[in-house]
């Protein structure tokens, strides 16, 4: 076989069928991350239950069907919002506490990137906390995306104050599980008493809280300012 043979002639149409082919697949994923934007600004107001293809189609400026075709259904939607929170949610908490050497300092930038985060939701709802008030007593693929999502975080966590153990920055005794759900309820109650309560000084007594159980466990908490 001659080498012109092997050569296959350059098609122009599959070229330009191909290139808009990229460039609608594109636009379409461009699309629905404006839809997932839109519904998790709904959302942490809303609920997620408060999610509908109709309000999303005002808030866009499409049309039903068009929100819908991203989708598909109600469920899948809400099941995006909750991976977008938790991609974001990682973003602003966990990886910029891996900058911070493993021990006590790490699980303290991962306490306070939690911290902040949460005295922000406090204005407008965090997915978590009201995903779990609505979804507690229910089954189905959005309470296990949901609760996927709190036990990926929560197993981030008890790593970090695993390596505190490693390092000798805790006693050696300390239950991670326990130390990890006396760090959690700090969050639920600045939540309750700073949005619902409206108490002033909760994040104060939420970081000085943290300052004890570290005290607590083993760890030498900072002198305060």
């Amino acid at each position: 076989m001659s080498t012109s043979a092997k050569i296959r002639p350059i098609d122009e149409a599959g070229a330009s069928r191909t290139r808009s082919s990229g460039r609608a697949l594109q636009k379409g994923q461009q699309t629905k991350a404006t839809i997932v934007d839109a519904a998790l600004g709904l959302a942490t107001h809303i609920g997620l239950e408060g999610l509908s293809i109709g309000a999303l189609a005002d808030v866009t400026g499409m049309s039903k069907s068009g929100v819908f075709a991203h989708f598909g259904s109600r469920e899948e939607l809400q099941i995006s919002v909750i991976r977008e929170y938790h991609a974001r949610f990682e973003q602003e908490v966990f990886y910029p506490a891996m900058s911070a050497p493993r021990g006590v300092a790490r699980l303290r930038a991962l306490f306070d990137n939690w911290m902040k985060r949460t005295s922000i939701e406090i204005d407008s709802g965090c997915i978590y906390i009201s995903g779990a008030v609505e979804f507690d007593d229910r089954t189905g693929p959005v309470r296990d995306a949901l609760a996927s999502s709190v036990l990926t975080w929560h197993a981030a966590m008890r790593r970090a104050i695993e390596q505190c153990k490693e390092r000798g920055e805790l006693l050696a005794d300390v239950n991670e599980e326990q130390m990890l759900f006396e760090i959690h309820g700090l969050i639920l109650a600045l939540h309750y008493e700073a949005r619902f309560l409206r108490n002033a000084g909760s994040i104060e007594r939420a970081l000085k809280g943290f300052d004890n159980i570290l005290a607590r466990y083993g760890a030498q908490a900072p002198a305060q300012g």
